[in-house]
């Protein structure tokens, strides 16, 4: 069955146009738009979407609310945020209500597509600019201990999640099985104390735990 993807976007030139890149996509995506947060409630419930496109500026209300509707009412949806706002508390908050990846608006259009299929695929895309102002902030900020320990393996493997790798691709990396893998994730988030890949690369960043290549 194909895939569907619930675009909620108060623009709505943005939000057409996001739903033209998804329905044009190879996936043939059962593309379907909301533009407020009234209104994507009423189509959350009836469609129970594979994933849910959100931006977090609404005109009647919060998108975070619509995040964490959504992890009650449909708790196997796939939660993609898609916003102008990078700022660390506003990223924070939506990793915390349950989102599995986060993109800026200026970096969308190119990774779209990329980004929901890593998301189906078990990923947890997120823009470099985040990632980059993330790990910037981490490293200002004093670290209270040492974080936990992590295997070689796990750490590699958590390299890779952080990269946004789905399973399949992170164990064809490997030259293991994608089982393997999802054992390793799985002792990741309890070591981790977490339930979802953001919330793992999170801590990933907020922890030291993986190193990213800072641009300038």
């Amino acid at each position: 069955m194909q895939p569907s993807v619930f675009v909620v976007e108060d623009d709505a030139e943005t939000r057409g146009y996001f739903a033209e890149v998804l329905r044009a996509d190879r996936q043939g995506y059962i593309v379907e738009t909301a533009g407020t947060l009234r209104e994507s409630l009423i189509v959350l419930h009836r469609l129970r979407p594979d994933i849910l496109l959100v931006d977090l500026g609404l005109p009647d209300g919060d998108g975070l609310d619509l995040i964490r509707t959504t992890r009650r009412v449909s708790p196997e949806t796939l939660i993609l945020v898609i916003t102008v706002f990078g700022d660390e508390s506003t990223v924070i908050g939506a990793i915390e209500s349950g989102a599995q990846g986060y993109l800026l608006k200026s970096e969308a259009p190119a990774e779209l597509c990329k980004s929901v299929r890593q998301v189906l695929s078990g990923g947890a895309p997120i823009s470099p600019g985040i990632a980059c102002h993330l790990l910037r902030r981490f490293r200002e900020a004093e670290r209270p201990g040492p974080g936990p320990h992590l295997t070689r393996r796990e750490k590699e493997v958590l390299d890779l999640m952080v990269k946004g790798l789905p399973l399949q691709e992170a164990a064809d990396l490997l030259g293991v099985t994608r089982n393997t893998v999802a054992g390793h994730v799985k002792n990741i988030y309890s070591k981790l104390e977490v339930k979802s890949r953001g919330e793992a690369v999170y801590e990933a960043l907020s922890q030291g735990l993986v190193r990213i290549e800072l641009k300038s």
